[in-house]
């Protein structure tokens, strides 16, 4: 039996490298994204099945919603769509990219629940169990200077995963948080600083070895293909370089005390 799995912010970064991972694994997937282009391209490559949708406005969720009935059901939900703006202070925020981020980042994850938990139920009848990933930051567990309306953001919808998960107790229902550290991503980067190339690239300046959009696939795929009664509930991962949100090493990485 081929599972189905949705899989959003499919058409760059983190959702793409999923995509295309649980591809490689087996599953059928439907890969969801406003750039309609680029989905076209990775359907053409992976045979990921393409769905332009903004996941900000509820009729495009809801035809989503209707297109799975029609074609086949989902058994797994992947929420990787999302996004920061800005590294102003609390008391400089554009009120506008704050409100972005939540739309983008939570109520879009709350759309897409509402929208196919009743099908997750279906999968989960018919073949043992069915999951909800949220790919949230390490930016939900630790507070930041210049991160606050992201902060705050993100750790709505890791609040919303951890509720999830306490409400569809008794039912084989796996609900997965992914919180990455560092990735080096660099569109999540340029489109948080406005575009500036020379800030963004300076972000990963000296850092051995950040995080890559298929590292953090690689651990979705994982999860999702664990056995059916195994749940990681919060897997919180970072590059070696990277001890705490707080605590970044530039330069190489060496053992001490050995010269």
């Amino acid at each position: 039996m081929t599972r189905r799995a949705v899989v959003t912010g499919a058409s760059s970064g983190i959702g793409e490298a999923a995509a295309r991972h649980l591809r490689a694994s087996g599953w059928d997937v439907v890969a969801v994204a406003r750039r309609a282009d680029r989905l076209a391209a990775l359907e053409a490559e992976t045979g990921a099945v393409a769905f332009a949708a903004d996941l900000t406005q509820q009729a495009d969720v809801d035809a989503l919603a209707e297109w799975l009935d029609e074609t086949g059901g989902v058994h797994a939900l992947v929420q990787v769509a999302g996004g920061a703006r800005g590294t102003q202070r609390v008391e400089d925020g554009d009120v506008a990219d704050w409100q972005w981020m939540f739309d983008v980042n939570v109520l879009s994850a709350q759309r897409l629940v509402s929208a196919l938990i009743s099908r997750l139920r279906r999968a989960a009848a018919d073949d043992g169990h069915a999951d909800v990933v949220f790919v949230t930051s390490t930016a939900a567990q630790t507070a930041y200077p210049g991160g606050g309306g992201y902060n705050a953001a993100k750790a709505a919808e890791s609040m919303l995963a951890h509720a999830l998960r306490l409400e569809l107790n008794g039912e084989p229902i796996r609900v997965v948080e992914v919180a990455p550290g560092m990735v080096h991503t660099p569109e999540f980067t340029l489109n948080r600083l406005g575009g500036d190339r020379i800030a963004a690239e300076k972000v990963y300046q000296d850092v051995e070895a950040p995080l890559t959009a298929d590292d953090v696939a690689d651990v979705i795929a994982y999860a999702l293909n664990a056995p059916g009664h195994v749940n990681l509930d919060l897997i919180t991962m970072r590059p070696v370089a990277q001890s705490a949100q707080h605590l970044l090493a530039r330069g190489p990485l060496r053992p001490r005390g050995l010269d």
